[in-house]
């Protein structure tokens, strides 16, 4: 039995959203397998990455409200004082961004960053462009969520990347949220934008790891400065 606990606590479940295209990597091996035998071995490879990439693992999220979280696994990219993309409608002030970008091998998974309520859904239509480029923000197809927080209203952007082809969100405006609840999921390599208002300290640094629904990223009523970080 404690084998088998082992076992099944080890095994990350598959997201729904990637159950099509488990099955179908699985086809092609079969199908590959039939044309010529190792062909079976490789497709299973891919098979299995696939699954790895829709992995849907539970996290432990922090129930404080002057903190930020993650929403995506990944690489903190970028974090600077920007104006927030016209659609979310969050005035032309500079705010804070955190970016935190997502490649093929990272659980791709969003979670809400704060405790809120949904006030607007805006998605855009844009090109495919590395999305660890600074212009990605701007050019590339989007899908953005203003939450309204006990410190004002954040904004929260999933950008699509240069193999990305698809924005999934399942939330809907006007609906509660929980810090670490899941909301939507980019496939195939991405990024996630999180602009912040006045009084939020950063809580990471450039190129540190991120982790989906616990890693704290940013920081509100906090007489701390900014994160200070090396590298060893």
């Amino acid at each position: 039995m404690s084998l088998f606990n082992t076992v099944r606590n080890t095994i990350v479940p598959v997201h729904k959203e990637g159950y099509p295209f488990v099955a179908a990597f699985f086809v092609a091996s079969l199908i590959l397998g039939w044309i010529f035998k190792p062909l079976f071995w490789i497709g299973m490879i891919f098979t299995l990455w696939c699954a790895y990439f829709f992995r849907d693992p539970e996290r432990v999220t922090p129930q404080d409200d002057d903190l930020v979280i993650s929403p995506a696994d990944g690489k903190v990219s970028a974090i600077q004082m920007v104006t927030p993309p016209a659609e979310l409608d969050l005035g032309s002030e500079p705010m804070l961004r955190i970016s935190v970008f997502m490649n093929v091998f990272n659980c791709h998974v969003n979670r809400a960053p704060m405790r809120g309520r949904i006030v607007s859904i805006n998605y855009r239509s844009g090109s495919f462009v590395n999305a660890e480029l600074d212009k990605a923000s701007e050019d590339n197809e989007r899908n953005g969520l203003v939450i309204e927080t006990k410190h004002g209203q954040i904004g929260v952007v999933q950008i699509a990347g240069l193999v990305a082809r698809r924005i999934l969100c399942w939330a809907n405006p006007n609906e509660p949220m929980d810090a670490g609840e899941r909301f939507g999921l980019i496939r195939f390599g991405s990024r996630l934008d999180v602009f912040l208002p006045a009084g939020a300290a950063p809580r990471v640094s450039l190129g540190q790891t991120a982790i989906a629904g616990e890693t704290v990223i940013a920081e509100f009523a906090s007489a701390k400065g900014p994160v200070i970080s090396r590298r060893s």
